[in-house]
């Protein structure tokens, strides 16, 4: 028993644990690891060419954390990083280590920043963002939204409340900013 003033019993020796676990230390010799083939070096029977493997081309700069030298051989370039959350972005991977909080605070701002963009250039399509049918408000009232969340312990019960403010507080700032600026611009035009 741990945190006991006796001594602890010596543990069991592998020849007793074998006669008391059936398949104890099956792979404890090598010759019996069906891994072991995998785990030699052996570059002719993987069909591997190179010590190093051929790296991708870098057609735009890449992030990569400071602690880093280079970047890996192959990297994702599905999604660059564009406008004011790219900058962010970049800032944190070359000025904070990976294990330095600002380096993750900078980009979740960065994410966050990025969502903001991307509803604003939602409005520049023939097909805007929808707050009202794109999260999931509608669905809310057919699924029983008050007996589905009490006494089931939720996690999301927690932070329930403040859901209304973080999915619609974003469009009703930017619409009392559209508000603000077309009142000045109009009072602009007129004066």
């Amino acid at each position: 028993m741990p945190y006991t003033a006796q001594k602890p019993e010596p543990p069991e020796s592998p020849d007793e644990l074998r006669a008391r676990i059936p398949g104890w230390g099956v792979d404890s010799d090598p010759a019996d690891r069906p891994s072991v083939p995998k785990e030699r070096f052996d570059p002719g029977a993987t069909g591997a060419h190179w010590e190093f493997p051929d790296r991708q081309e870098e057609l735009r700069p890449r992030e990569r954390s400071i602690e880093h030298a280079m970047l890996t051989p192959v990297f994702g370039t599905a999604q660059p990083l564009t406008g004011l959350s790219g900058v962010i972005r970049r800032r944190a991977y070359a000025r904070y280590s990976e294990g330095r909080l600002a380096h993750w605070l900078l980009l979740v701002l960065g994410d966050r920043v990025d969502a903001i963009e991307n509803h604003l250039a939602s409005f520049a399509t023939l097909r805007p963002d929808n707050p009202i049918t794109e999260t999931g408000v509608l669905s809310e009232p057919g699924h029983r939204p008050i007996s589905s969340r009490f006494g089931k312990k939720r996690a999301d019960l927690k932070h329930m409340w403040m859901d209304p403010f973080l999915v619609a507080g974003p469009w009703i700032a930017s619409g009392i900013a559209v508000a603000v600026v077309a009142s000045r611009v109009v009072k602009r035009v007129r004066g």
